[in-house]
């Protein structure tokens, strides 16, 4: 479906441009044209592929979609995907943004996500000054977006873990925190998943090599290296703390299991003594002074219940009661 498609000269927006005469435009000197596009339909690229003249492999990668974070180069042009993540009813949800930019041309679409980028063309258009580097700037402003809405995703899930952390010695919490802290976890691959490959390939616009498309603009996207540096390092760090908890959490659970053994095993200890005594004193042998003896009875039931209570005494001095 077509957002927008408009026509910018010299960083002042010219006029809203029929699909149909893209390649006119494209072709005035110090004009480029801003096309958008939201859940594009095959028919939708195959005319932009004719329109702007885009490679045939970007176009096919575009079309299929679920592509891996990457900026490829194809001639003068470029060729940039990117994942968009954001909290959907409480759900992570995975877009995918595709930017093509061609020295006269930049045409964005994205999928499967609810947030566009009407005020990244609103920003653009309040600038001018930065407008006027034409293309490039537009895909660093693209790119800042999508990066800039990992930043609260980062902060949530720094949030969910603190709360985690604080429930880890509440007694019978335990399970609960593991699942908590392994869906957690899960999340925070999601993002990873994002974050680490798009790091990788925008290191490519700001130091080596650098397109000749971006030459002029590769301190921006030295800038949005930095924010995926940042980023990526706080994913790290969340990654490490979650590991620590799951430790943690499983270090906990065996501690109250060994407490429940050590209970055990006294009250197994008092009532093996008892069943000891009460045993020897239950066979019935026909030389055993005590079972006629008058007091015999009394005296074995206390003799049990003193050997027991200090048993008991001695377990809980101990600390197994």
């Amino acid at each position: 479906m077509l957002i927008n498609c408009v026509a910018y000269q010299e960083g002042k927006k010219l006029c809203n441009v029929p699909v149909e005469a893209i390649s006119d435009y494209v072709k005035k000197d110090g004009c480029f044209v801003w096309v958008a596009l939201k859940d594009a339909e095959p028919g939708e690229l195959e005319q932009m592929q004719q329109e702007f003249g885009l490679h045939e492999l970007a176009v096919e990668d575009a079309h299929t979609g679920h592509q891996r974070p990457k900026i490829e180069e194809y001639g003068d042009s470029l060729f940039a995907v990117m994942h968009t993540v954001e909290f959907t009813d409480g759900e992570l949800n995975i877009g995918e943004v595709d930017v093509f930019v061609g020295e006269n041309y930049v045409l964005s679409t994205r999928n499967r996500t609810r947030e566009g980028f009407l005020g990244v063309r609103a920003r653009c258009e309040r600038e001018p000054h930065h407008l006027a580097q034409g293309s490039a700037f537009v895909f660093y402003a693209l790119m800042d977006a999508v990066v800039d809405r990992y930043f609260p995703v980062v902060v949530a899930f720094e949030t969910e873990l603190e709360i985690i952390e604080d429930q880890i010695f509440t007694k019978g919490s335990q399970r609960n925190n593991i699942e908590r802290l392994y869906e957690l976890k899960r999340k925070v691959t999601i993002l990873k998943h994002a974050v680490a490959p798009l790091l990788e390939a925008v290191g490519k616009l700001d130091g080596g090599r650098v397109p000749p498309i971006v030459a002029n603009t590769k301190d921006y996207f030295r800038d949005v290296h930095d924010h995926l540096y940042r980023i990526n390092a706080s994913i790290d760090a969340i990654r490490d703390t979650i590991g620590t908890a799951i430790q943690v959490n499983l270090s906990m659970v065996s501690i109250d299991e060994s407490e429940v053994n050590k209970r055990l095993a006294a009250w197994a200890a008092i009532f093996a003594v008892a069943t000891a005594f009460v045993g020897i004193w239950g066979m019935n042998f026909e030389h055993m002074p005590e079972l006629k003896w008058k007091y015999g009875y009394p005296i074995s039931l206390s003799v049990v219940s003193v050997i027991c209570v200090y048993l008991y005494y001695r377990f809980k001095k101990s600390g197994w009661l």
